[in-house]
């Protein structure tokens, strides 16, 4: 066959593994990020800035009306009754157009914060269903969910109410600038000076701000990350009498995130322009008050410019909190970002080859490492034939998993090549790839779902005789139709409420369904007492049959009757041969038996 390919050596990468199509998101920084989501829904941001925008004006005529009012009782003209009911009714129906444009300006932040939300959760799923194994090792799973859930949920905050108010409070500057020198040239000076000098000072607040919500953000996550593992390894935790200890760490934890949040909260409570909107409504005040006495100003144009001066409120007290969420929020992002950019992305090579395979599989001198690790493999080459049976025997640590897992690329070698029916596996189409490997592994993993679901996981399709006929396969009907329910019983979280057989039986029927090509076994009948066992025996021997199968093991019951044994020892083969040949030859093979 001529579809392999050359590889270059390379440090191994720990690329991710699927790409689902998407719509692009610019990732290069937390405000890009999120502007890129934002700006999907333009028509919403229309909605919500044109909302703002009429909401901003039509508050600015009350005060306006509210002087012509003023004037018009002062001056005791004629008819003021029709006067005042004219700007009364001005007012009122000013007010219910702008309620309706408020509205429209929750409505579209609110709208665009949950579309947001939505968007990036599942940018943020396919990005972590893609990302190697090498990365799910390493990240903690506590930590994963706080930005899964919380940082998200701070990244909605941040459209709404954060973004909302905050453009919103920016329209509510400019109004006292706009209609300000319609009573007198100089009373732009006082919103002026006052726009200018908040803006500073928000700077200046925004910069302290910004590590402060980092803390808040990242202490979450450290607590919840522990929180996580202690009640993952609750067991652990009890057996070894540790709660007390346990508790203590949780309430350091917890202190650190109080800390964090105090420190926000102090920050915000020395907000700057909350004393800068006291000093600038007292100048200006004053101001108008003089060109009052000067004779420039009616007593009406005063009572309507300080009441343009009040509209400064509004940005100057939701700032405190709304720029905070808006830090807050991008906090999130930046860990969200850091999440999905930690590894580049890898397509998962749908124009790759997607043939039937037969089960052929060649090491060509294979080297692995783990990232920055030293090397787990090295220099191993040996080639399997369609329907082989291949024991695989080593001490704890010699790398005999870490073999199995680059034949369906779980991760990729460093140097050399793997090679099924003499494709290298970086150039099979991964999911033709997979979808025809399975793989047992010791520490089995069955979902909150009903047994039937397990069973069928990998043929969500499969019929119900189907999966009666793999359970029966697996030895494990028996104790399934002794269940209530049957096959319809829903089993506890990673399968709790089963024995460690009764899992592994049910993790063979869900192997034994997909009907694989290639089949590995890694130490998958370990919890299996002596009674199943030869039950089983017969069982992957018959699966076994007519598919290339890998068994990795130290029963010798399943050494002896393999076509092929591989002996490792600190990553490298130093045997390889039947069972009658190694036991002559192989002293490390020989050792292995008097170890058992």
């Amino acid at each position: 066959m001529s579809a392999v390919k050359s590889h270059p050596m390379s440090v191994l990468s720990a690329p991710a593994e699927f790409t689902l199509t998407r719509r692009a998101s610019n990732r290069r920084s937390p405000v890009l990020w999120v502007l890129s989501h934002g700006l999907r829904h333009w028509w919403l941001v229309i909605v919500m800035v044109t909302g703002a925008y009429g909401n901003a004006q039509l508050a600015a005529y009350v005060p306006i009306l509210t002087g012509r009012a003023f004037d018009l009782v002062g001056k005791n003209a004629g008819n003021i009754a029709s006067g005042l009911l004219s700007i009364a009714l001005l007012i009122g129906g000013s007010q219910v157009l702008r309620a309706v444009l408020q509205l429209g300006r929750n409505f579209g932040a609110e709208v665009i914060a949950q579309k947001v939300e939505r968007d990036i959760r599942d940018e943020l799923y396919v990005s972590l269903l893609g990302k190697s194994m090498t990365f799910h090792s390493l990240q903690p799973v506590g930590d994963t969910m706080a930005r899964a859930t919380n940082d998200v949920r701070e990244v909605n905050y941040l459209f709404s109410p954060g973004v909302n108010l905050v453009v919103g409070s920016i329209l509510f500057l400019v109004m006292p600038l706009i209609f300000s020198p319609q009573y007198h040239w100089s009373l732009i000076l006082t919103p002026l000076l006052y726009t200018v000098l908040y803006y500073f000072a928000l700077r200046r607040y925004l910069r302290k701000l910004e590590p402060i919500t980092d803390e808040v953000r990242q202490s979450f996550g450290l607590m919840n990350t522990h929180l996580s593992e202690a009640l993952d390894g609750v067991e652990v935790m009890k057996g070894a009498a540790q709660e007390e200890a346990e508790i203590k760490r949780f309430e350091s934890n917890a202190r650190r995130v109080r800390a964090a949040n105090v420190r926000q909260g102090d920050l915000e409570a020395r907000f700057v322009p909350l004393l800068m909107m006291a000093v600038a409504l007292g100048v200006g005040l004053f101001h108008a008050i003089l060109l009052y006495r000067q004779g420039i100003l009616e007593v009406g144009d005063v009572v309507a410019y300080m009441g343009l001066l009040l509209m400064l409120d509004f940005p100057t007290w939701t700032s405190i909190w709304a720029y905070s969420q808006i830090s807050l929020g991008l906090a999130g992002a930046r860990r969200i970002l850091d999440l999905m950019n930690r590894e580049n992305n890898l397509d998962q090579n749908e124009a790759g080859y997607a043939g039937e395979m037969k089960g052929e599989v060649e090491f060509r001198d294979v080297r692995f490492a783990y990232k920055d690790g030293e090397p787990t493999l090295e220099n191993l080459s040996f080639k399997v034939q369609p329907g082989q049976t291949v024991a695989i025997v080593g001490q704890t640590g010699s790398g005999k998993t870490s073999l199995m897992k680059l034949v369906n690329r779980t991760y990729d070698v460093t140097c050399g090549q793997v090679l099924v029916d003499g494709v290298d596996v970086r150039d099979w189409n991964l999911a033709a790839l997979r979808r025809q490997i399975s793989i047992i592994e010791q520490d089995i993993f069955l979902f909150s779902r009903s047994i039937a679901e397990n069973i069928s996981f990998g043929r969500p399709g499969a019929r119900s005789a189907e999966i009666e006929a793999a359970a029966r396969a697996a030895q494990a009907e028996e104790f399934i139709q002794s269940l209530e329910k049957k096959y319809e019983t829903v089993i506890g979280e990673r399968g709790v409420t089963l024995s460690g057989g009764q899992r592994q039986r049910l993790a063979l029927a869900r192997a034994f369904l997909t009907d694989p090509r290639i089949l590995v076994l890694d130490d998958s009948t370990s919890a299996i007492d002596s009674a199943t066992e030869d039950l089983i025996q017969r069982a992957i021997a018959a699966a076994a049959k007519g598919r290339t199968t890998f068994i990795i093991t130290h029963r010798l019951s399943q050494i002896r009757w393999a076509d092929l044994i591989i002996v490792l020892r600190k990553g490298r083969i130093v045997a390889i041969g039947k069972h009658e040949e190694l036991t002559a030859t192989s002293e490390a093979y020989a050792r292995i038996f008097r170890e058992s």
